[in-house]
């Protein structure tokens, strides 16, 4: 049975070297490990090997979010972003959702799409009925070049063609080439698939194969995750618990409707999905592109998660897209911070990876919309933000909080203000 425990109490009144003892114990860090999350983890000569022209390194912060229990097991997620309140805003929900046993969360087989552009093609149906018929043989060339996908238990699993004629550029088939790439999110492997089979495919059909890249929609490799709040887990001093509930839905529901709400909404999502997605050295890009493409599926931008009231009363939400992301491979094995976030989440797979970071975008989104839905969002997050105001406006680490704490007593919460309560502070003000 797993013993470990992502409830902690108080986590963020800890000191960081307390907070980084807690990581330690939890995923049984070494020296090594916690010297990367104190240095970035990225040495500048493996910096430079890594992108062009090279001047220095980048960091953010790195923080854990608690309480998440995800498939009847405990998690620390480590997550990676300069917004204020997400990290906390995350650990709540997650505590509200834990009261009622956490969330549920399941994920497709990693499969990933590779396209191939077929143009100038003699006879367009011929040439389909021909590539269809060679399908298995042309599945077997790209398991026969792939290596350690196929080692690891991965390969090619299927061809599918799209006519795609009618662009004004003359007739265009596209073919999808589906790839199990196992712990890897897949993108070199996908990419190099296809470039080994562009001549064959070019002898088969007559016609030219021009672009050969993977696709970011990738929906046969989606993520879902699941989870209740019992109605009186969200009673307020204004509100019962129920109406709180049909905030949260009427704010959910113009989400639904309304792309212009839909876009801010999938952001708050992609708050958290982002954030544990950077830490372990994966595409967020990517992932991105992904999350949108798929909230446009069916021609009209829409959220990404849906929120209902059960016949009991409480709350259930959900959520589901694309999450192509991986364990090995890529910058996830070149980073040693991101090595290190791996180990304290504790994944086994790509895609137990991906049921975590859906997890989390369900906690984000249900975080943001409450707080939208009953007090506002600027209450809670500019309390934080008050105290990136105040290093902005030049305070040290150690006075930030003190000026951060004026700022939110006069209800000034500004840069100038900052900045005047500073110039007081030496002043002897």
């Amino acid at each position: 049975m797993d013993d470990k425990h992502s409830a902690i109490s108080q986590f963020y009144r800890k000191s960081i070297a307390e907070r980084r003892a807690v990581a330690k114990a939890h995923a049984g860090l070494s020296a090594d490990d916690l010297e990367t999350l104190v240095n970035t983890g990225l040495p500048e000569a493996q910096a430079d090997l890594m992108i062009e022209n090279v001047i220095g390194r980048f960091s953010l912060p790195l923080g854990l979010a608690t309480n998440f229990r995800i498939n009847n097991r405990d998690f620390l997620i480590p997550m990676a972003i300069e917004e204020p309140s997400v990290v906390a805003a995350s650990s709540y929900a997650a505590k509200l959702f834990r009261a009622s046993g956490g969330f549920e969360a399941s994920s497709d087989e990693p499969i990933m799409i590779g396209q191939l552009q077929l143009l100038d093609l003699p006879d367009l149906a011929a040439a389909a009925d021909e590539i269809l018929e060679r399908k298995a043989d042309i599945l077997a060339e790209i398991d026969g070049r792939a290596g350690s996908i196929v080692r690891r238990g991965g390969g090619a699993r299927d061809l599918e063609i799209r006519d795609l004629s009618g662009s004004g550029r003359g007739e265009i088939l596209v073919l999808h080439i589906h790839i199990d790439t196992r712990d890897a999110m897949g993108a070199n492997a996908v990419n190099s698939a296809l470039e080994s089979i562009a001549p064959t495919i070019e002898r088969i059909s007559g016609g030219r194969a021009h672009l050969r890249i993977l696709s970011n929609l990738s929906d046969r490799r989606l993520a879902r995750a699941s989870g209740m709040i019992e109605a009186k887990a969200l009673e307020t001093e204004k509100a019962s618990g129920s109406q709180v509930i049909d905030v949260i839905m009427e704010a959910a529901a113009l989400a639904e409707i309304d792309p212009y709400r839909a876009a801010t909404h999938n952001k708050g999502i992609m708050n958290g999905i982002d954030a544990v997605v950077m830490a372990t050295g994966n595409d967020w890009r990517a992932v991105e592109a992904g999350a949108h493409a798929y909230a446009a599926r069916n021609g009209h931008y829409a959220s990404l998660t849906e929120w209902r009231k059960d016949d009991d009363g409480n709350l259930r939400g959900r959520i589901e897209l694309p999450l192509a992301v991986g364990i090995v491979g890529g910058a996830t094995g070149a980073h040693g911070g991101a090595q290190t976030a791996l180990k304290i989440l504790g994944v086994t797979s790509a895609q137990e990876l991906a049921e975590v970071a859906a997890a989390v975008g369900l906690a984000q989104n249900f975080a943001a919309i409450r707080a939208l839905a009953t007090e506002g969002i600027q209450r809670g997050h500019m309390r934080l933000h008050a105290r990136q105001l105040a290093l902005a406006a030049g305070a040290t680490p150690e006075d930030a909080p003190e000026i951060a704490q004026r700022m939110i007593d006069a209800g000034r919460i500004r840069l100038a203000y900052a900045k005047m309560l500073l110039d007081d502070r030496k002043q002897g003000k």
